[in-house]
């Protein structure tokens, strides 16, 4: 069985952990083995079936080499806790799986999982301002009017009206685009990218889009400084000057200007276990429970990278702005110790970018309710995100101009309705311009004298020259 690249999409987690099973199964060589005198047929070794799947997966491009072997052995805890694989003697249910010689063998039941069903969310319509519409309130109360005499000139003008010879007067009630609407805005366009770039017919399956805060983007793209870190507005959200101190630390080894106190052997080591542990007791990750659906179908993307920096970009833009500074920081330092040659190892057994993409990815992307594959499809998504991290935690400029610019042409059009003769005088329709601005005749140039004359004509021997 040929491995298959699972696209973006609803229930891609789901879909994944079938496809890893149907591969296993068909993959996980079976034979006779024999334990304490007796024989057992179609069975497998447990350190041969970490070896077999460990294979699997890295050679599957919906998870690739990067994932280790001790990944491997936690994937097939989860197998044996959800009967896909079970002991020779038909236990299951426990995670005691381990790299050993114990024996296992597949149940003669189907494990893969049905896909859940999610309650329908209904689409969000933005109702934008309408300028004919009147404004509800106070301002809308019947108006008294004095009964008028009617005589024959009133009567004339009347009757002109409804013939259509005059235009009836028509109030225009004056709509101005607020904060809100803009915001609104920006949610609708960003969806809409978003939906595009992940190639889907509606973000219901992956997105409640009535949790998306219109607030949030239009704070992650305007409240930036020069190195489009984002800026809070609430102080008290920020993280603290110690863990700021630590990360810096790290990133900077060996010249750390902000710790005074003096160094020891292994003091590097105990740093980054304080920045672990702040990290891991957040009661949410940075990407939060509400958007782990839409992280997981970037994921499909991979193959295209251009396309996935995009889709991550836009996804990004979503969080909290809280979420997506720490975000922003954590990944840079991330990146920039697994590059930083002068710190010493920060672990006997495991890389230094290893470590890094183990340490953290839990904090940043995992499922509130228990899914198999969150943590290999975490490491996944932090590992290009450190790769990718300055492009991705920046915002997408061509996303930015688009809304802008569509910002720009309903104001103007707002301002048209409002105050047509106003707008008639500042912005002239190409008739009118034509007629205020007529263009003139272009003169041609003067000819000269010296163009008329022929070319240079190279020298000729002719035959008066000839002796």
């Amino acid at each position: 069985m040929e491995p298959r690249l699972v696209g973006p999409g609803p229930y891609r987690a789901t879909r994944l952990w079938n496809e890893i099973i149907e591969l296993f199964r068909a993959g996980m060589p079976l034979r006779k083995h024999r334990c304490r005198f007796k024989s057992y047929e179609r069975c497998f070794k447990a350190s041969e079936a970490v070896e077999c799947l460990h294979e699997l997966l890295g050679s599957n491009q919906n998870f690739g080499p990067e994932v280790t072997r001790d990944q491997t052995v936690k994937l097939l805890k989860k197998f044996l806790k959800n009967h896909v694989i079970e002991d020779i003697k038909g236990r299951w249910g426990k995670e005691d799986f381990e790299d050993d010689g114990r024996l296992y063998r597949f149940p003669p039941s189907s494990p893969l999982k049905s896909y859940p069903k999610k309650p329908s969310c209904g689409k969000e319509v933005i109702k934008f301002p309408d300028w004919n519409e009147p404004r509800a309130g106070p301002s809308q109360e019947p108006i008294p009017v004095k009964s008028i005499a009617m005589n024959s000139e009133m009567w004339y003008k009347r009757h002109s009206i409804a013939i259509g010879e005059v235009p009836a007067c028509k109030l225009v009630f004056r709509r101005e685009l607020t904060q809100t609407n803009i915001e609104e805005i920006w949610k609708s366009m960003t969806l809409t990218r978003l939906q595009k770039v992940l190639g889907l017919d509606s973000l219901d399956e992956v997105l409640d889009t009535k949790l998306v805060n219109s607030k949030h983007i239009v704070q992650n793209v305007y409240n930036v400084n020069k190195q489009g870190i984002v800026t809070l507005e609430d102080k008290s959200k920020e993280l603290p000057h110690w863990i700021l101190s630590a990360m810096k630390c790290l990133v900077n080894w060996p010249s750390c200007s902000d710790l005074k106190q003096p160094t020891y052997s292994g003091f590097e080591r105990d740093v980054f276990k304080t920045i672990v542990d702040y990290f891991s007791q957040m009661k949410e990750p940075l990407l939060t429970f509400n958007f782990f659906d839409v992280f997981v179908s970037v994921l499909g993307l991979l193959q295209k990278p251009s396309k996935a920096v995009e889709a991550l970009q836009i996804s990004c833009l979503l969080l909290p702005p809280e979420n997506r500074k720490r975000l922003q920081l954590l990944v840079r330092m991330m990146a920039r110790i697994s590059l930083n040659q002068d710190l010493p190892r920060l672990s006997e057994s495991v890389r230094t970018r290893t470590l890094m993409v183990q340490a953290f990815s839990r904090c940043i992307l995992c499922s509130k309710d228990e899914i198999d594959l969150d943590e290999l499809l975490a490491a996944k998504l932090v590992s290009f995100l450190m790769d990718n991290y300055q492009e991705i935690l920046s915002v997408p400029s061509a996303l930015k101009s688009s809304i802008e610019d569509h910002v720009v042409h309903l104001q103007r059009v707002q301002f048209q309705k409002s105050y047509p003769e106003v707008y008639r005088v500042r912005f002239p329709s190409p008739e009118t311009e034509a007629m205020l601005f007529p263009e003139k005749t272009k003169q041609k140039p003067p000819i000269l004298m010296w163009a008329l004359k022929k070319p240079f004509q190279p020298f000729h021997r002719t035959r008066s020259f000839r002796m």
